[in-house]
C-alpha cells in the first residue's frame, strides 16, 4: 500500500517513499510518498489557480459544500476511523463515538459562520466620503498538522479556510498521512479541482511549503520549535503565520475539592490519547493539605487504565525513548508506571511521579505520554506562580468548589484555555489558542474563521 498525494482532487505519486509503522505493534504496514519540490510546486500552483474563483464564491455557496463535506465525513466514519486507527493505535470507539462527531459538528460549524462575519457599519467617518470594509479571503495557505490528532487537525485547519474564501494546500505529519488523504478524497467530490490539496513527506516537505514564494499564510499545530522554525522561514516573505504550539497544562487541585472524583476526571483528561494531547492534564499541583491524599487517588485511578485498552501506544519509537529519557534524568519519585509496557508497539504504563521542583525537566518539558507529575503548594499565589513559571501557555485548569476563587483565579493564569473542575473539553464556537510558546492565533470559533481573512478598507468621495 502506497498513500499518494491528492492534488487538483487526484491521487499523485512521488519517486521517494517512507516507511507508515503501525504503532500498536511497530510494524512496518505500508507507505507513504515523500513530496519534494517539484510535487510542493505542483500543489501550490494547483491551489492558486483555484483561489480566484473559490474566493468569489458566495458564502451560501462555500457553505452548501462544506456540508456536504460534513455529510460525506459523517457517512464514511468507519473508514476514516480505520485509517487513523493502523496510524495511530487510537481507540477505534473513541475516534468513532468522539473524535469524529466533532470533526463533523466543527465543519458544519464553519459552514454557517461562512455566512456570519461581520465589520463596522458603513458611514461617512470623515465628512464628504463613505467608507466601508470589506473582509477578504487571504489567498493560497500552507498548512501543516501534527500526528496526534490527523483528521481534526486537518479539519481545524481547513474548515476556516475554505468558509473563508481560501485554498489550501495541507502538508500532514510524515507517520500519520492516511485520513487527512481520506479527508481531501471526500472533498474533491464537492470542491472545485485544486481548492484543497494534500502533500506528503518530511520536515524538508514542509520547509519547501513554507518557503515557496506564492503560500500568503502559514498556518502550523505543532511544537514549539517547530513553531520557531516556520516563523523565521516565513518571515523571510512576509508571510502571515498563525500558530497552534506546545501546552504543558497546569491542574491546581485546591484542599476543597471530592478528591476521588477530581482524581478521576484528572486521569481522564491526562491520559485521552495516550497524553498525546497540548492540552492533556499532566501537570498537576496540589495544595499540601490533600497533597498525599490526592496523589494516592491519582495512583488508584491511573493504574487501573490499560494500556491497548483505555489508551493507544505512542506515536514511534522516538517519542517512547524520549519520554523514558525524561524520566530518567528526572528526580521524580515513581508511584507506578514508568516503563514500556509489553513486548509490542509503543506502549508506556500509566504514570505518576512526584517530588519534583519547578526547574526539573518533566515540568518545564511537555512529556506527551500518559504520564502525570506532582508538585505541592501551599497558596492560591504559590499555585499560580507555580502554574505560569513554564514557557507554555495553552491550557489550564482549576478544581475547586469555592466560587470566589474560580472567578478570580483565571484572571491570573497566563493561558488561553481555562477550566473549571472540568479539562480537555471543546466547542466549536469557542476560541481555542494559546500564549508565549504555544504560539498565536485562535483555532475554532468565529476568531478562528477571521484569522484567514484579510481587512480592506473602501472610501469613496460624494
Amino acid at each position: 500500500m502506497i498513500v499518494a498525494n491528492l492534488v487538483n482532487g487526484s491521487p499523485v505519486r512521488a519517486e521517494e517513499t517512507s516507511p507508515l509503522v503501525d504503532p500498536a505493534t511497530g510494524e512496518e504496514f505500508g507507505r507513504a510518498v515523500v513530496s519534494r519540490a517539484a510535487e510542493v510546486d505542483a500543489a501550490v500552483r494547483a491551489a492558486a489557480r483555484a483561489f480566484p474563483a473559490w474566493s468569489r464564491t458566495t458564502p451560501a455557496e462555500r457553505q452548501r459544500a462544506l456540508l456536504e463535506l460534513a455529510d460525506l465525513l459523517e457517512a464514511h466514519a468507519g473508514e476514516v476511523a480505520d485509517a487513523e486507527v493502523r496510524e495511530t493505535g487510537k481507540i477505534r470507539s473513541v475516534l468513532l463515538d468522539e473524535e469524529i462527531p466533532q470533526c463533523v459538528d466543527q465543519i458544519r460549524f464553519f459552514a454557517g459562520a461562512a455566512r456570519a462575519l461581520g465589520t463596522a457599519a458603513a458611514g461617512e467617518y470623515v465628512a464628504g466620503h463613505t467608507s466601508y470594509q470589506r473582509r477578504e479571503a487571504v489567498g493560497v495557505i500552507a498548512q501543516i498538522t501534527p500526528w496526534n490528532y490527523p483528521l481534526m487537525m486537518a479539519v481545524w485547519k481547513i474548515a476556516p479556510a475554505l468558509a473563508a474564501g481560501n485554498a489550501v494546500v495541507l502538508k500532514p505529519a510524515a507517520t500519520t498521512p492516511s485520513s487527512t488523504v481520506l479527508l481531501a478524497t471526500l472533498a474533491a467530490r464537492v470542491l472545485p479541482p485544486g481548492v484543497f490539496n494534500v502533500v506528503l513527506g518530511d520536515r524538508d516537505t514542509g520547509r519547501l511549503l513554507v518557503e515557496h514564494p506564492v503560500p500568503a499564510m502559514v498556518a502550523l499545530t505543532g511544537s514549539t520549535r517547530a513553531g520557531v522554525e516556520v516563523a523565521r522561514s516565513a518571515a523571510a516573505t512576509v508571510k502571515r503565520t498563525h500558530l497552534e504550539l506546545g501546552g504543558n497544562a497546569p491542574v491546581l487541585v485546591f484542599d476543597d475539592v471530592d478528591v476521588a472524583a477530581a482524581a478521576e476526571g484528572v486521569v481522564g483528561a491526562a491520559f485521552y490519547n495516550a497524553g498525546q494531547d497540548c492540552t492533556a492534564a499532566s501537570r498537576v499541583l496540589v495544595h499540601s493539605a490533600v497533597h498525599d491524599e490526592f496523589v494516592a487517588a491519582l495512583v488508584e485511578t491511573a493504574s487501573a487504565r490499560v494500556p491497548g485498552t483505555d489508551f493507544g501506544p505512542l506515536n514511534s519509537q522516538a517519542q517512547l525513548d524520549r519520554v523514558l529519557g525524561l524520566l530518567s534524568r528526572s528526580r521524580a519519585t515513581v508511584h507506578c508506571g514508568g516503563k514500556r509496557h509489553g513486548s509490542e508497539g509503543f506502549f508506556l504504563e500509566p504514570t505518576v511521579v512526584s517530588g519534583l521542583t519547578q526547574d526539573d525537566e518533566l515540568v518545564q518539558e511537555e512529556a506527551f505520554a500518559p504520564l502525570i507529575t506532582v508538585q505541592r503548594f501551599g497558596s492560591d499565589d504559590e499555585a499560580v506562580a507555580l502554574a505560569n513559571g513554564v514557557a507554555q501557555g495553552l491550557a489550564s485548569s482549576i478544581w475547586t468548589r469555592d466560587a470566589g476563587r474560580a472567578a478570580a483565579l483565571p484572571a491570573r493564569l497566563d493561558f488561553g484555555i481555562v477550566w473549571v473542575n472540568t479539562h480537555g473539553l471543546v466547542a466549536a464556537e469557542m476560541p481555542h489558542g494559546g500564549f508565549g510558546a504555544s504560539g498565536y492565533g485562535k483555532d475554532l470559533s468565529l476568531h478562528g474563521l477571521e484569522d484567514y481573512t484579510r481587512v480592506k478598507h473602501v472610501m469613496t468621495a460624494h
